[in-house]
């Protein structure tokens, strides 16, 4: 055999090896975790006018972690490596009605009225995370 081909043949070994390492050494973790997030929104009438701007800070679920990829050498790609990306991401979403408290005219003045004073607010956000192959929105 010559020196070439060996190592070539040590490279591929080489590659594998670090493949396999990184396979047993990353462990998914996907899951929902709570967060904190900023919420805006303004309401308009009929002739498109500012009637009202509503903010809070509100606890809402999302998706973190990790998940396992891998790349491997291939004779059967272009590139000579086959790809396997896992990201985390939503399983499942739950609708969910916040309120938010901090509400103000169009001159910045903080309503102070019951009916303007709080705006409910319908949003989604992860009920389950879960890893799922990258670019795979077919769900």
């Amino acid at each position: 055999m010559s020196s070439i081909n060996i190592k070539i043949l040590s490279i591929y070994f080489i590659q594998v090896f670090f493949v396999v390492i990184l396979q047993c050494a990353a462990e998914e973790a996907c899951e929902t975790i709570p967060s904190e997030i900023h919420v805006t929104k303004e309401e308009y009438d009929d002739m498109g006018r500012l009637v009202r701007s509503c903010s809070g800070e509100v606890s809402v679920n999302k998706c973190e972690g990790m998940c396992s990829s891998q790349v491997r050498p291939s004779i059967s790609t272009p590139t000579g490596f086959s790809k396997d990306c896992f990201c985390c991401r939503e399983n499942f979403l739950r609708e969910r009605l916040i309120t938010l408290t901090h509400c103000y005219d169009p001159d910045g003045v903080r309503l102070e009225d019951e009916d303007s004073a709080i705006m409910e607010v319908r949003l989604r956000e992860p009920d389950d995370c879960k890893c799922y192959k990258c670019g795979d929105y077919s769900r």
